[in-house]
């Protein structure tokens, strides 16, 4: 006999209506991206996007196969994001089910979605539409304050950063050998990165004042 951590990780082979459209999993299935998927798939993308939505932000390198990275925050999230494009790989289907069945899949849920009573439909709009747009404006402007706090805080890092990539140019000045030649050249490369980033950084802080 198996045992239960043995048949927990047996990898779902085909998609069947109702069921993740990307590993094939039925465990707490909700729609993301006009589409069905899992509690774990839905994880592992969110974590993908947060690293996406920090990459754009501050105008960095696109998410790739190279971590090679500023700091350690902006490394821990290209890790992140690759460990979760590993997760989804893992567990993908070895045949994506066709969209139109799953639009045929969603059809039912939609049709319900239609026939419930207009009035109950109305009364939940008008209600929910104020608290909806009061919640928008309230994540929006927070949004807005925590972005220009974060890139304050990454500027001040990268500051002293190339500070201290200066200092160690400086005390190089005049060194001889191959070694100190690859030092210095190393610096130099740094503190280019240093300098292009803040560049970037200073035209999102533009677009966010």
């Amino acid at each position: 006999m198996s045992s239960p951590a043995a048949t927990s990780t047996v990898r779902i082979a085909r998609w069947t209506p109702g069921g993740c459209v990307w590993c094939g999993s039925t465990d707490s299935i909700e729609d993301y991206r006009n589409e069905p998927r899992c509690g774990l798939c839905r994880e592992q993308e969110a974590i993908i996007d947060e690293a996406k939505h920090f990459i754009g932000m501050y105008g960095l390198r696109p998410l790739g196969g190279t971590l090679a990275s500023d700091d350690e925050e902006e490394r821990e999230f290209r890790v992140t994001a690759r460990d979760a494009r590993e997760v989804l790989n893992r567990i993908r289907l070895e045949k994506l089910p066709d969209p139109a069945a799953v639009r045929k899949a969603l059809r039912p849920r939609a049709a319900a979605a239609v026939a419930a009573p207009r009035t109950s439909s109305a009364s939940s709009t008008s209600t929910a539409a104020p608290a909806k747009s009061a919640a928008t404006k309230k994540s929006q402007a927070g949004v807005s304050g925590i972005d220009v706090i974060e890139l304050e805080a990454r500027v001040q890092k990268l500051l002293a950063q190339l500070t201290s990539v200066d200092e160690q140019i400086s005390a190089l000045d005049g060194a001889q050998g191959l070694p100190a030649r690859a030092r210095m050249k190393d610096l130099e490369k740094q503190r280019t990165t240093v300098l292009t980033t803040l560049a970037a950084l200073e035209k999102a802080r533009r677009r966010t004042s």
